[in-house]
């Protein structure tokens, strides 16, 4: 019958489960008679030295299990024993195989009931006893000379033994650990968690490796640690569960590069993003807002970009701030969250005035960051446009504060500021730098948008001033005209129209394209408009004034040009029409019915010796001439032929309609923010000219 603890007792003072190292000794119990006769013999005796009770009961000992030339010196060991002494040592022993094994024992007397003295001899092979002891002692210093803290818990959770390390980092002697909970001897650890854990793996037996635990401990009270914590189960070789083992290892310097690390890649991450998101157009504001898109929210809470009034202006001997301060009109501003905060910045698209000391004026003045780790609420105050906006910020939690300048081509263009609110990490170095990385791209972006946005404007005024203000006005002809330059981000064509009064009673009409777009197609348009102007004067033919044009265009650094040249003899109601490469016209008739002229194709203008033919059409009274330029009918996702067909639709029973709501009703169908310019003359004969009085 198994014995049981009783309940007054320790729950280890008697156990079902006997301890594992006896069975891994497997010691031996022989005990000699006074003769130095085998009396007892137990079953480990008989699977240490071979030979079974029966073989060696009643057998004296030494005779049996020592070599001739030991024996004298086992009688000697065995009379001392007798007498009272107790002898332990290595000692070699013959095997029953015949083979000498070195055997350790441990002898020592015993005194049975009528007074006889016998010798006790317990005995392991020295093999097995020297395995263990190593394995004692290299557990033994491994754990006391370990630097990972480990400790032992009883069943109870409490600690039963530590080594130095552990002790070290609790900031204790190892005796104050003895006998203490872990909470107790770190309470500013989550020790609720860590108790759980250990609970978890006493009942289940699974492991817990590296479970990171942060706080701090009596060694280094004012600083925060983190520690790699593992918890395994300590069982012995019968499955008796001896408590708990705890090794603590502080990772504090892994964590904090693993940490930088991510960081590093996050901020390799915006980097690349930002690549690709800043610039995608030449439109200043969404050039701005993109880069606050990549901002907001991986580097800060709140941003704002504004740019100085001066660079908007293009004079870059302005740009430089005065002593007196600085003009910035604001571009873009974000928020990674909902907040009120959003309201100090400066509203998008108005002026802001500030002094040379505030924070965004000395950037743009000495063209560095300004970057203020800690704010307090003198520099909120110091940094904002008034009082209002600085309580703002402050009711909103900004803590840090960092501007960078926006440089491009040696300019200072305007600033990048960035606040941080509600992460509670300052700027650093590192923000310092990824905030320069992503101001230097967009700043570029920034830079292209205002040289592109003059180079616009100039084009643009360059090509009005070119074109005729107000068509020439006949009683026999009624003309309207339309110019649209082209929409969004797209630059300023070449194109143009014209109504010229010729000698008698003849008007011509032109309408042409300069291939290409910008300044160059604006100044080249130019000078074809007015070599037109002058060949006209001549009375020269329709295709005789092209193949002229053509002469000059060639002349004009490989230029070319479509173009369509009429003129109109009114007295008679006769048109002669010539094309160079030109869309065809589109007559209306009185009846209303549409159809385009149908002029043989002819080569553009600047290709150089190509014939021009010509259209003769005599038109009544009431006839509509249309033309205009393929921006009006051209798109990227249609043939031309589609939105040729929809002007033809358009134009179809205008006849009796006015030209100028006819003007709006083309433009109306067709012209959506078309990337090419547009040109469009619609001329209208309403009869012969009338007799002089």
């Amino acid at each position: 019958m198994t014995a049981q603890p009783h309940q007054d007792r320790p729950p280890d003072a008697v156990t079902a489960a006997p301890g594992g190292l006896l069975d891994l000794l497997k010691v031996a119990a022989v005990v000699l008679d006074p003769e130095g006769r085998v009396s007892l013999w137990s079953a480990e005796a008989e699977e240490l030295f071979g030979y079974t009770a029966e073989e060696v009961l009643g057998l004296p000992a030494a005779r049996l299990m020592v070599a001739p030339e030991n024996r004298s010196l086992a009688i000697d060991l065995f009379d001392q024993v007798r007498a009272g002494a107790i002898w332990a040592g290595v000692f070699p022993i013959r095997h029953k195989d015949g083979s000498e094994r070195q055997v350790e024992f441990r002898n020592m007397s015993l005194l049975d009931r009528q007074g006889n003295i016998l010798a006790l001899g317990l005995a392991a092979d020295v093999g097995t006893v020297r395995r263990v002891e190593t394995d004692m002692a290299l557990s033994d210093r491994l754990v006391e000379q370990s630097p990972v803290g480990v400790g032992v818990l009883g069943n109870d959770l409490r600690f039963t033994r530590v080594n130095l390390a552990m002790a070290e980092i609790a900031g204790l002697p190892p005796a104050d650990l003895l006998g203490r909970t872990p909470g107790q001897v770190m309470p500013a650890l989550d020790t609720r968690r860590m108790e759980t854990t250990l609970r978890r793996v006493l009942t289940t037996g699974a492991p817990v490796i590296d479970q990171r635990v942060a706080g701090r401990t009596a060694a280094d009270p004012g600083a925060d640690h983190v520690w790699s914590i593992s918890h395994y189960r300590l069982d012995d070789s019968n499955g008796r569960i001896l408590g708990l083992a705890v090794s603590l290892m502080d990772v504090s310097e892994r964590h904090r590069i693993a940490a930088e690390a991510i960081e590093a890649r996050e901020r390799l991450a915006v980097i690349a993003d930002a690549g690709v998101r800043i610039g995608t157009t030449l439109d200043l504001q969404q050039t701005a807002r993109e880069l606050l898109d990549v901002a907001v929210p991986g580097l800060a809470d709140l941003a704002a970009v504004d740019v100085l009034d001066a660079a908007l202006g293009g004079s870059p001997s302005a740009v430089v701030p005065s002593e007196a301060g600085s003009a910035f009109r604001a571009l873009a501003v974000a928020s990674s969250y909902p907040t009120e905060a959003i309201q100090a910045a400066d509203p998008v698209g108005e002026i802001a005035h500030y002094g040379p000391s505030r924070a965004i004026t000395r950037t743009v003045r000495e063209a560095r960051p300004i970057r203020l780790p800690r704010v307090d609420e003198a520099m909120v105050r110091q940094m904002s446009r008034d009082d209002r906006a600085a309580q703002v910020l402050l009711d909103a939690g900004v803590h840090s504060y960092l501007a960078t300048p926006l440089i491009a081509r040696g300019e200072v263009l305007g600033t990048l500021s960035l606040y941080r609110t509600v992460n509670p990490r300052s700027f650093d170095e590192q923000d310092e730098t990824l905030a320069g990385e992503l101001a230097a791209r967009a700043a570029v972006c920034i830079d292209n948008a205002l040289l592109y946005g003059r180079e616009r404007e100039t084009a643009l005024t360059l090509q009005r001033s070119l074109l005729p203000q107000e068509p020439v006005r006949h009683a026999a002809l009624q003309t309207a005209v339309r110019y649209r330059p082209a929409a969004g981000a797209s630059e300023i064509g070449g194109d143009w129209f014209d109504v010229l009064p010729l000698v008698g009673d003849k008007v011509g009409l032109v309408v042409g394209d300069v291939m290409g777009s910008g300044v160059r197609a604006a100044a080249i348009m130019g000078q074809l408009r007015i070599a037109t102007r002058t060949l006209a004067g001549l009375d020269l033919p329709p295709a005789d004034l092209l193949s002229h044009l053509d002469e000059i265009a060639a002349a004009l650094s490989d230029s070319f040009a479509t173009c369509v040249y009429a003129v109109c003899d009114l007295s008679c109601r006769h048109c002669e029409i010539s094309s160079a490469g030109h869309l065809p016209p589109i007559r209306v008739d009185p009846d209303g019915a549409a159809a385009f002229v149908d002029i043989p194709t002819a080569a553009p203008l600047g290709v150089g010796g190509v014939p021009f033919s010509t259209v003769a059409l005599d038109l009544a009274a009431g006839t509509l001439l249309a033309f205009y330029t393929d921006g009006l009918v051209e798109r990227r996702d249609q043939a031309i032929d589609t939105g040729l067909q929809a002007l033809q639709r358009l134009l179809t029973g205008t006849a009796g309609q006015p030209l100028e709501e006819t003007c709006d009703a083309v433009l109306d169908g067709l012209y959506h923010a078309s990337d090419d310019d547009v040109a469009l003359l619609l001329a209208r004969f309403d009869g012969g000219i009338p007799p002089t009085a």
